[in-house]
């Protein structure tokens, strides 16, 4: 499991090939997995968006924030919920760990999920019940150029005692 979560990178060009279904089934089956808190599970949803028409609607919406990727999931969380964001990152994270270990690369983006907000119709046509919002996209795909490794073993404050 280290090496998938050292290996994991965020990829923002993808190529244009699409995913197989059984990556795609593999990638579904890693959002359900996500832990939740409290055991509340009617705090978060997921669409798993394939269409061209959508990701050219998603690029449109959310001024290019899901990187041209041939496969967007859209994690939507019930407002208000005091667990949804939380959830959501946590679901994001077990997507692209996923990702990783299939070959394919990923990015987890708010910026691109908070716009899409802004167009109930698109929420809608997504698959996002009403009373949730977009929280988390990830965009999925074969990355289009090569990952550059990155030493992150001292990226963040850690204590030890």
């Amino acid at each position: 499991m280290t090496n998938i979560i050292q290996n994991r990178h965020s990829v923002r060009k993808f190529k244009a090939e699409k995913l197989s279904q059984q990556q795609i089934d593999q990638l579904a089956a890693a959002f359900q997995a996500s832990p939740c808190g409290m055991h509340e599970m009617d705090v978060m949803e997921g669409s798993i968006i394939t269409d061209d028409q959508l990701l050219a609607d998603i690029e449109k919406q959310t001024d290019d924030a899901a990187y041209n990727a041939p496969l967007v999931f859209v994690i939507a969380t019930k407002k208000g919920s005091p667990f949804g964001e939380r959830d959501a990152s946590a679901a994001a994270e077990n997507i692209m760990l996923q990702a990783t270990d299939l070959g394919l690369g990923s990015v987890y983006v708010m910026s691109g999920a908070i716009k899409l907000n802004d167009n109930a119709d698109l929420l809608k046509r997504l698959g996002v019940d009403d009373g949730y919002g977009a929280t988390v996209m990830v965009p999925v795909g074969q990355p289009a150029e090569a990952v550059q490794d990155v030493d992150r073993s001292e990226r963040y404050h850690l204590v030890r005692k």
